[in-house]
This record gives structure tokens, C-alpha cells and sequence, in this order.
């Protein structure tokens, strides 16, 4: 039997606060975890459509990112790619609407993985600032946990390295690049 191949892709723009929690997340798992050869981890940033490729090439593709919904800042979701497309109306940032176009051209396709989303409420994606707020911070071992039972799910269950790397440093070393880089 041959292993599923799975895309784990942070996506959100760096640029506006929390906004980037995704790519923050990814970053951590990268630098944290022993990856198997079937995991590939994606720095989904700004990519957008270019992120079609791995729709059509892996298996299973778990998406990170921030979501629109109603509720308290830090709240975790977890779906698919089929109940995000029914969302309808509630999509109201620029990574929502994409994803879900993109979402929506592939499905028509043949060959597409199956898609799921671990999400959070942010608390600020307006502001320009680099970083994330406290309370987004705080909540970020929680969206770790759901990712890594998503990925458990699947049957990758990652193993730390024996150096850990802080959510602080990782938010820090990716929000300001010109500082020395942290090592993996």
C-alpha cells in the first residue's frame, strides 16, 4: 500500500498582524518536528493560485489559515474543503474568497485531494504590523494540537525534535527576517 502524500500549507500574509497565523504555524511544525518523506510543509503565504498545484498532486491537502466567522478571537474550527465552498456569503477576507476559487475550478477537475481546513478567529488582520496579538499568541498550542490530530488523522503523527524552537522565536525569526534566523 502506498503512503498518501500530504500538503500541510500555512497560508496568511505576514504583513497584517494575525492574518499570518497560518505560516507562523507552519513555520513551527518545519522547524520543531521530525517531517516524513509523505509530508510536505507549504509556506502558503500570499501564493494563491499558484497553491493549485498541490490540489491536483497530493492526497490530502490540510490548510491553516484564519477564517471570518462570528465569535471569540482564538476559537479553532476544523473542515472541508466541501463545507467551506458552502459557506456562501461568510467568506470576507482576501485568503477565504481565493481559497475558496480555487476550491470551486478544481473541484471540476478529475484529480483532486481531499481538502480540510484548521482555522482561528483572529482578533486584528487590519492593523500592519508583523507578529501576532496576545491573544492569538496564546492560543497558538491550541491550533498546533488541532493541526497535529488532523495530520494524526492521517496517520502522521510527528515527533519533536529534541531542540524545540519557542512560538515567540518562530513568530519573530519570520516576522522580521532581517534578525538572525533561528536553526531547524
Amino acid at each position: 500500500m502506498t503512503e498518501r502524500k500530504i500538503a500541510l500549507i500555512g497560508m496568511g500574509n505576514l504583513m497584517f498582524h494575525d492574518e499570518g497565523l497560518g505560516t507562523y504555524l507552519a513555520k513551527y511544525i518545519e522547524v520543531n518536528y521530525e517531517i516524513p518523506s509523505n509530508l510536505t510543509i507549504v509556506d502558503g503565504g500570499l501564493l494563491g493560485f499558484s497553491l493549485m498545484t498541490y490540489y491536483q498532486e497530493y492526497d490530502k491537502i490540510l490548510i491553516v489559515s484564519t477564517n471570518s466567522k462570528e465569535g471569540e478571537p482564538g476559537t479553532i474550527f476544523r473542515y472541508s474543503g466541501e463545507e467551506m465552498m458552502g459557506f456562501g456569503s461568510t467568506r470576507k477576507t482576501a485568503n477565504e474568497v481565493e481559497l475558496t476559487m480555487m476550491l470551486e475550478i478544481c473541484s471540476f477537475h478529475e484529480a483532486m485531494g481531499e481538502v480540510e481546513l484548521v482555522t482561528m478567529i483572529p482578533k486584528d488582520i487590519i492593523d500592519v504590523k508583523n507578529g501576532l496579538t496576545d491573544t492569538i499568541m496564546a492560543r497558538m498550542p491550541a491550533l498546533l494540537e488541532e493541526t497535529l490530530k488532523a495530520l494524526a488523522d492521517d496517520g502522521i503523527t510527528l515527533i519533536p525534535k529534541e531542540k524545540q524552537v519557542s512560538f515567540e522565536e518562530v513568530v519573530e525569526a519570520c516576522a522580521n527576517p532581517m534578525t538572525p534566523r533561528m536553526s531547524s
